[in-house]
């Protein structure tokens, strides 16, 4: 039996000895490669902190002390040491998450997953501690270097340094990425250390001097080991990093060695005081194929051969991310002002290319979204025309930025929002849907969506051309769905993609839902039902011709991959009223709750945004049998809409 298979808590490591230990690191790295190989996930951060995350379980009481995972990404050994090993359905509906929690386990503390937040998390744990009284817990936070580059990590740092009477462990996990290579001073302050020529001859010449000796030898080199290594940090400057933190620093350890790290662990718990403990890892260790790829170490893939690490998933059609990538380029040939701005994913955001076209146009900030925008409002009064890539879960950072940097100081920035609306298995806090609601109360803004890699295209360039107001311009993840050409266009830029005779139902699509839309419109065609179809293009602000299709129509139904509450629907029918237009308007979105991981199918499916759902309810509504209720065309009597009723509801029985 495999020694993996004996662990079911963390109280089976305690009885492990050295031997055991290292074997299980090994059978740990050839579980991730074999079963993330086979669902995808995020490989390469935890092939990095086995060894990490079995320190941390042998020298702390989980969940007595709290470990916290910034981000969560890197959880996935924590998860295997926690008793769950089942990832035949990681990041599947019913299966597990991957990210921490809580509904899994009482391991998990934080769900977020959004970076640089772990060190508030524990500031506020350990405080509650020491309110309570529990001084025998000890809190852990793991932050990558990655991390350290946002803001809030910081303010944390301040903070404890401020009460440093607490039991608390902030350990730097040192991998010189994040989904890249770290950017910034402070990743080149951490990066100096690893490579400094002062540290390997220390740690070479002295090991390889006291082995000499024998096993006594050996002994006396671990116990004056610390004491090197401290030298070393302070002759490096390492200390210089923190000195004025006043929070205990212990390292830089090797992440790879239990021995060395349960000394570190054991030294940073006697401090009873908030310690950095600073540990250096490899991303992607144990597996060559990660190891060697130098985008990211396989930071994130989808289904791979878990030998030569080559994808074995199908390729469909373009990507969004692909689409954009290269629309990027063009803007940047065609227009000097063009730059690009994202925070820590230059490749994830389609941004390494134009960088790699265009060296000195491509600004990665790190994981400090406040930063770039206010960033990219500077460069816009400085004459560029900024555009800021992110994930749209990560605009919900920068929120304040975008409407007092940006929107008050009439700021030409582009944000271009990655993984809008639902994107499936990365759940809850990666979902992109609430920038549309979110983002529409900025005065002056102006929100894209479009349907195809054409209208983004179109869309993009229309963006850039605005230099006094923010524009966003939002798309899903994955494929590109097939071109979905209009039948005309208005003269304000709305698409109609399809026009019946009978003008029962308008249809506002917003996005890639109007493929959708499209589908709805043949469904209640085979009713009987008249529904046109239109794309806006821009969604905010509401189009006049929008208003004006909709005094015409007997209802109109909004259908949206954003938030119901505060959503497109909510906008268009503030407008209709202000207009005196008193077309009912149902708004079809997503609740206002947190979603879990499934496919982005199964999610739309579970809310009731399906074709046949919204066809059916449509035309309940035209039936009169459900709310919102249409009304009747102009001059048509109530008896004529009786015999329409039941014509209909004949047809549908």
């Amino acid at each position: 039996m495999a020694l993996l298979d004996s662990i079911h808590s963390p109280e089976d490591l305690r009885g492990l000895d050295s031997s055991q230990l290292g074997t299980l690191a090994e059978e740990i790295r050839e579980f991730l490669v074999r079963e993330v190989a086979q669902s995808g996930g995020h490989l390469g951060p935890n092939l990095g902190v086995v060894e990490l995350t079995i320190a941390i379980h042998r020298m702390f009481e989980s969940p007595k002390d709290p470990i916290i995972w910034d981000t969560g990404h890197q959880s996935y050994v924590h998860k295997i040491l926690t008793g769950r090993r089942d990832f035949s359905k990681l990041r599947q509906r019913d299966g597990l998450a991957g990210y921490p929690q809580r509904s899994e386990s009482e391991h998990d503390i934080v769900e977020s997953s959004h970076a640089s937040s772990s060190l508030s998390w524990a500031d506020g744990i350990s405080r509650a501690f020491q309110v309570s009284g529990d001084d025998d817990r000890f809190v852990v936070a793991v932050v990558g270097d990655g991390a350290l580059t946002g803001g809030m990590t910081w303010e944390a740092l301040n903070n404890i340094s401020h009460d440093n009477q607490r039991n608390l462990v902030l350990v730097v996990n040192d991998n010189g990425r994040s989904y890249a290579p770290t950017i910034g001073g402070i990743a080149r302050s951490l990066g100096s250390i690893r490579t400094q020529k002062s540290y390997r001859i220390f740690r070479g010449s002295s090991e390889a001097f006291f082995s000499l000796f024998g096993a006594p030898g050996k002994a006396i080199y671990r116990g004056i080991r610390g004491g090197v290594r401290g030298f070393v940090a302070r002759f490096a400057n390492n200390e210089a990093l923190y000195s004025n933190l006043d929070i205990k620093y212990v390292g830089p350890i090797d992440g790879h060695n239990l021995t060395d790290l349960e000394k570190a662990f054991t030294q940073a718990k006697a401090y009873s005081q908030p310690v950095i403990v600073h540990v250096i890892t490899e991303k992607g260790r144990g597996f060559g194929p990660a190891v060697a790829d130098e985008a990211d170490q396989f930071h994130a893939v989808g289904q791979i051969d878990p030998v030569t690490g080559l994808s074995t998933g199908t390729s469909g059609s373009v990507g969004w991310t692909q689409v954009f990538s290269e629309a990027m380029v063009e803007q940047a040939q065609r227009n000097d002002t063009v730059v690009g701005i994202t925070a820590a994913m230059l490749r994830p955001t389609g941004l390494y290319e134009m960088s790699q076209r265009f060296p000195g146009r491509v600004l990665d900030v790190g994981i400090a979204e406040q930063h770039a925008v206010t960033s990219a409002a500077g460069m816009a009064y400085g004459g560029l025309h900024p555009v800021v890539a992110i994930y749209a879960t990560f605009i919900n950072r920068a929120f304040d930025q975008v409407m007092m940097d940006v929107a008050l100081h009439k700021a030409g920035v582009t944000f271009v929002l990655d993984r809008a609306g639902v994107t499936g298995p990365d759940g809850a806090s990666h979902h992109g849907m609430w920038d549309l609601s979110i983002l529409q109360v900025v005065p002056g803004i102006r929100l894209a969506a479009p349907r195809d890699a054409k209208r983004l295209v179109e869309e993009l360039d229309e963006a850039i051309a605005v230099d006094d107001a923010p524009t966003v311009l939002r798309f899903p993840r994955g494929q590109v769905a097939a071109e979905l050409p209009a039948i005309r266009r208005t003269e304000d830029g709305v698409d109609v993609l399809v026009e019946a005779a009978h003008k029962d139902v308008l249809i506002v699509a917003v996005g890639p839902m109007a493929h959708m839309a499209v589908d709805v419109s043949e469904r209640l065609a085979d009713q009987g039902i008249g529904a046109t179809v239109i794309d806006p293009r821009w969604v905010v602000p509401v189009a006049a011709s929008v208003v004006d299709m909709a005094r015409d129509h007997r209802i109109v139904a909004s259908i949206e991959d954003g938030t119901r509450v505060g959503g497109i629907g909510t906008r268009i029918r503030q407008e209709l009223r202000l207009a005196g237009v008193d077309t009912a308007v149902d708004e079809l979105g997503l609740p206002d709750s947190f979603l879990d991981h499934a496919s982005r199918a199964e999610i739309l499916a579970e809310v009731g945004l399906t074709a046949q759902d919204i066809a059916r309810n449509l035309v309940a509504q035209v039936l009169g049998t459900k709310v919102p209720v249409a009304r009747p065309l102009p001059g048509q009597a109530d008896e004529d809409l009786s015999t329409e009723q039941q014509s209909l509801s004949e047809s549908t029985e």
